[in-house]
């Protein structure tokens, strides 16, 4: 049976007649979809399940809210602008915590427009986080988000998009317990894979502590396709040879606590990654800095800076809820 609730329009919205919208054929949701809303740059159409109730809703509006400078700052990232999307927020796998994850069907604006994210009650910013994740693949042409590569790409977008929301979906740390396999000059054809996804994550990270931000990669990694190597993204990036990549990349594993997140490298702190941060996290950007310039006063090495980011994102009050 289901529950209609009655739908508060965000400021600034004209009210939308339920009967107005229709939703698509989603991934594999079934049930009903209630419109909330559309976002005011017209970017994301937002649904959500109605018999989640008023935590459901909360995350469906606060999408509504977020999707436009999500969508926004993913543009910005892939130098292109991306298509209008639907999204439907519902309990995928059973989850109302946000570990369902996302899903949607294919890699462009056309095939994969209607997008699935689970609801996080009381935790919007991971369900910006998962749409932004889905979003990106949509940006990736067609390629990559059915290789390691790509997923790899993804859940980046979605980390310094979403504010490292899905922190507990890392995967680099089983990639480095199982003994570091190169994902680097081979790609695995999945998205399913946690070593192979791992080693993408880890090498990311090492590239974007190097000075090379993601809206550099992104469209560097698209352009080399489904086909293409994290070796090969080197290359194009720092013109050295590609046979050089996972020497180098491997050298750098000498880190002081290890791989213990899938940015052991502490990428997403460089500043052409903050750039991409959520206002909600404009707070949190300040006590990064704050922490930085406090372990330059104290005449601290890199690795103890890297620790001292890595403990105020970790902090409970980093997020919104």
């Amino acid at each position: 049976m289901n529950h209609p609730l009655k739908l508060h329009t965000a400021a600034g919205f004209k009210p939308v007649r339920k009967d107005s919208i229709s939703p698509p054929a989603w991934p594999s949701y079934t049930g009903t979809s209630q419109l909330a809303g559309t976002s005011p740059g017209g970017r994301a159409t937002i649904f959500v399940d109605p018999s989640l109730g008023a935590p459901g809703l909360k995350n469906a509006q606060d999408l509504l809210n977020d999707a436009d400078r999500v969508a926004g700052a993913n543009d910005a990232l892939f130098g292109t602008t991306g298509g209008p999307v639907s999204v439907i927020v519902f309990a995928l796998g059973g989850r109302t915590d946000g570990t369902g994850g996302a899903d949607h069907m294919g890699c462009d604006y056309q095939t994969g427009a209607a997008i699935e994210v689970c609801a996080a009650f009381g935790n919007s910013a991971r369900v910006s986080a998962l749409f932004e994740a889905e979003l990106s693949e949509c940006s990736m042409g067609g390629n990559l988000c059915g290789a390691s590569t790509g997923e790899a790409l993804s859940r980046w977008c979605a980390a310094v998009i979403g504010g490292n929301a899905l922190s507990d979906f890392a995967t680099a740390p089983r990639w480095a317990q199982d003994g570091m396999p190169n994902y680097v000059d081979q790609t695995a054809p999945t998205d399913q894979d946690a070593d192979s996804t791992g080693c993408g994550m880890a090498f990311l990270s090492w590239l974007m502590s190097k000075g090379y931000p993601l809206n550099k990669i992104a469209p560097a990694m698209v352009a080399l396709g489904d086909q293409g190597t994290l070796a090969q993204v080197y290359g194009s990036l720092t013109g050295d040879v590609t046979s050089n990549a996972w020497p180098t990349f491997l050298a750098a594993q000498a880190l002081p606590g290890g791989v213990t997140n899938d940015d052991p490298f502490g990428g997403a702190a460089q500043p052409a990654q903050l750039t991409h941060i959520p206002p909600w996290s404009m707070e949190l950007a300040g006590k990064v800095f704050a922490a930085i310039l406090n372990d330059i006063v104290q005449g601290k090495e890199a690795h103890q800076m890297t620790a001292s980011v890595r403990a105020v994102l970790a902090s409970p009050n980093s997020r919104n809820g």
